[in-house]
């Protein structure tokens, strides 16, 4: 039987360390890096999204950055395709990736292929929905919706999630089947999957998060936003509605200031952090470690290369 390809995922909650680790990796190792943000799918949104800085860029090939506009929309059914895509030509160079980054619907949906519904996009109802929701009122109607047909992910995720929900009603819909109940796919990945999470301990994360909101405030967050909306990206965009812009269009508008602003980014990525390590643990194949241990870096390393054992 022929062995399948080896694709290695590094991921976690933001903040965790996976940036500096992976660049260590991926020079010691000679792999590229193949990003998995959904954020930092777009362009000119670069300090917000904490994408690699020009000169990690230069010193190690990195892969599905700055692909759309931010006014364009970008589905995980899209990323999976344009990465696995990425992953054969990689190969075909006689080189090997690393997937980084913490957007877990991706490494879900590549990981298990056909799990989520990967039912064709009904921009119709994308755009019948989203106006739904601008309406007063319109995100409980959207709530009453998705509550029809799929309680379960209406239950789970958070209301201003509007594109996953609009997803989750695309799909219960086209389907007669709740999104959280679509039936796993009797497809295998063609790929061997080794996944390791960052997974610090609480109060180191937390306080990461801390520097790096001040971080992005001090390198220019509120003019990067400024800028967007000058050239025409709405506010209602998905891309606007990642953290650390939503909360900065208020401030732009003048309805409170930069101060709080940045306490709501805060406050944002520690609970953004707690989802993604909520979603993770529900994982199988996914390896924890905390990135702050002593020889973290050699146990990431092994785990990646296959040197270690599930008991090790």
């Amino acid at each position: 039987m022929e062995s399948k390809m080896i694709c290695r995922v590094l991921t976690g909650p933001t903040a965790s360390g996976k940036s500096d680790l992976a660049m260590r990796l991926a020079m010691n190792n000679n792999w590229d890096i193949i990003c998995m943000d959904s954020m930092q799918v777009y362009r000119r949104m670069d300090i917000g999204t904490a994408k690699p800085s020009a000169e990690d860029r230069r010193k190690v090939r990195h892969y599905m950055l700055d692909i759309c506009e931010p006014t364009d929309s970008f589905s995980v059914s899209a990323y999976i395709e344009q990465a696995e895509k990425k992953v054969r030509e990689i190969a075909s160079e006689g080189r090997e990736a690393l997937f980084v980054g913490g957007t877990g619907l991706y490494l879900e949906g590549l990981v298990k292929p056909m799990g989520m519904g990967f039912v064709p996009a009904n921009e119709a109802l994308r755009t019948e929905l989203r106006q739904l929701a601008e309406q007063p009122e319109g995100r409980r109607l959207l709530d009453e919706r998705l509550r029809k047909c799929d309680p379960e992910t209406a239950e789970k995720l958070p209301l201003n999630d509007l594109r996953r929900r609009i997803r989750a009603i695309e799909v219960s819909e086209a389907t007669g089947t709740p999104f959280s109940k679509q039936p796993e796919s009797s497809a295998k990945s063609p790929f061997e999957w080794r996944i390791v999470c960052t997974a610090p301990e609480r109060e180191t994360l937390y306080t990461r998060i801390n520097e790096r909101v001040q971080r992005m405030i001090d390198e220019g967050l509120a003019g990067e936003v400024s800028r967007l909306i000058a050239e025409g990206v709405p506010e209602n965009a998905q891309s606007m509605q990642a953290i650390g812009y939503k909360e900065m269009i208020p401030f732009l508008h003048g309805e409170y200031p930069l101060g709080t602003a940045a306490d709501l980014i805060r406050k944002g990525t520690r609970h953004y952090a707690k989802r993604q390590m909520t979603f993770l643990k529900r994982l199988e194949q996914v390896r924890f470690t905390d990135p702050f241990s002593d020889n973290a870096y050699g146990t990431i390393e092994n785990i990646l290369k296959g040197n270690m054992t599930e008991n090790e």
